[in-house]
This record gives C-alpha cells, structure tokens and sequence, in this order.
C-alpha cells in the first residue's frame, strides 16, 4: 500500500525542511512508495492525518518530532472516530529537536536511513494511548513547572537543542512558580502544594529529562509524578536528578513521588500552562482529566 508522509517544515526550527531531502533519498532507497503532504501551520499535521486514514493510505509516516507525532496521533484518532477504534499504522522519521518518544521510548533509531528501513519493514508494536480532556498524546503531558518552562524555551531564539531546553529550565525555577493541587487516581489522592504535575506514557522530554523513568509505553497505565520543593535552591538540586534514567533519579527524592493509574482527575487552585506531547494545548487551565486506551497504536517498530 502507499504510504503517506507528514512533513512538519517547523521542526527543529526549520531543520526538518532542511533535511527533507535526505528523508525522501532514505525512504526512496528502501523501496517505500508513498506521497508527501507538507504541513501550512499549527495543527495542520492532525488534518492532514485525519484525512490521510480517511484515504486510506498505509502507513501514515510523521516526518518531524515530538509535536507532530502528537498532532498525527489526534489524526488518527479521529479518523477512527474514537480511541477505540482501529488507527492505521504508524511510522516516524526523525526529525525533531528531541525525539523522545522515537528514541527513548520506542527505542527506534535516529538514523534517517535506518528509520527508513523500520518503515519498510512495516512491522508493527501496540503502543498505548493517553487522553487529557479532548486531545491525545503518546509521550507525555504535564502542567506546573514542566509546561511553564516549555512557554519560556519558545522564547528563546538564540539557542537550539539541548542547551535551550536547559536555559529555560534555570530561568523557569528561578520564577518558581507553585500551585496547590486536588488530585484523585486509581486507589489513592493527594492534596497539597505541587511544582510539577507530569502525566507519562514515555518517559522522556526536552531530550535530557526523565520526567517519569519507570514509564512504559505499552504496560496499560499512565505513569505520573507529582512533586513539591518549596525553594528555588531544592528544585536546582533536582535538576541533574532529573537527567538520570537510572538510580539517583529525581522521583527518589523527598517530596517527589511516582506511582502508575489508568486514570488521574487534576483540579488546581489557579491556572497553569499545560502540554501534551510538547505542544502547549492551554496556557491557563485549572481542571484536567486523563485516562489511557492500552495498546490502541500500531507503531512502526523494530
């Protein structure tokens, strides 16, 4: 079957234009047939994936990073009609800042060509879908501090990858911004101060974070954290902990805690910034239900 192909020109700040080119030669290569659509703007990747599986075309490739394959996955979902529904298979090439979902938690590779030959493939592994009020996600959501800082490294334009992510962690927990927070979940509930409030089916952002390091992308529950430090000198001290996958973690730390649930109500005492996948969906929002779908994705994979 043919192919459809998402470019996300945006990507990496323009990067996934550049590296088109090599996308296309990689995919060619391979023997992979299929037809391009170029995202317009913001939120043009979740059209241009709905009407693609409405097509019929298989499988339905993001060419981009974090953003786009959570914009494609909303496609996809309404193309189905609900989470439940059957989505067409899915396929990423990488061409994002972070691609963390591609890499940390599907494991995939970042080689353009490599990626190609998974396309190829066309072998498949159920992945779970996470849903915060009416938008999906495959990676993570958040509110708190996570989303704030995420609204401070868009406004960074002198720095790319790594190091931009970085600056605007310092300058997010230098504002420090804290919320009191109602939460229920399966079997438990919390009420209390909170600087982060992180929601994971991956594990990983910004591309050096471990937001959630026990997350497991088709284990059929959401893996979230919660966690308070009332100083700006305790969550520089989580900092570098935040960037360990392994022992020595930040949620080992007191007042950090991570546990699992197929569902989570989040109700704050006054507005904050939320993403999902990376993409900031509400820049002041106060009530937040999420809920997993297990194994619903048909993701490329090795």
């Amino acid at each position: 079957m043919t192919a459809k192909v998402l470019l996300n020109p945006y990507s990496n700040r323009w990067n996934a234009r550049t590296r088109w080119p090599q996308a296309e030669q990689a995919l060619r290569a391979v023997g992979v047939d299929f037809e391009l659509a170029i995202s317009e703007g913001p939120g043009d990747i979740t059209r241009l994936a709905e009407q693609a599986a409405q097509e019929g075309f298989s499988p339905i490739v993001a060419a981009g990073g974090d953003g786009t394959i959570g914009e494609a996955i909303n496609g996809l979902v309404r193309a189905a009609g609900s989470p439940d529904g059957t989505l067409a298979p899915f396929g990423i090439l990488p061409l994002g800042t972070a691609n963390d979902f591609a890499e940390h938690a599907m494991r995939l590779p970042l080689d353009l060509s490599a990626a190609a030959q998974v396309i190829a493939a066309g072998k498949t592994r159920q992945i779970d879908l996470g849903q915060v009020n009416q938008r999906y996600f495959i990676n993570n959501s958040a509110v708190g501090i996570e989303p704030y800082i995420t609204l401070v490294q868009n406004k960074i334009g002198w720095l790319k990858g790594v190091p931009r992510y970085l600056l605007a962690a310092v300058r997010g927990i230098l504002d420090g911004p804290t919320w009191k927070v109602e939460m229920e979940w399966a079997g438990g509930g919390y009420c209390g101060p909170v600087s982060l409030v992180t929601v994971c089916n991956g594990g990983r952002s910004g591309g050096v974070f471990f937001m959630a390091p026990h997350a497991d992308p088709a284990d059929g529950s959401l893996t979230i954290v919660h966690g308070y430090r009332p100083s700006r000198l305790g969550m520089f001290q989580l900092l570098p902990k935040i960037m360990r996958p392994g022992p020595g973690s930040y949620v080992e730390s007191p007042g950090v805690s991570e546990f699992h649930s197929d569902w989570l109500r989040v109700r704050l005492d006054r507005p904050s910034p939320a993403h999902a996948d990376g993409e900031i969906f509400s820049t002041a929002i106060q009530e937040l239900d999420y809920r997993i779908f297990p194994g619903r994705v048909p993701v490329l994979s090795q």
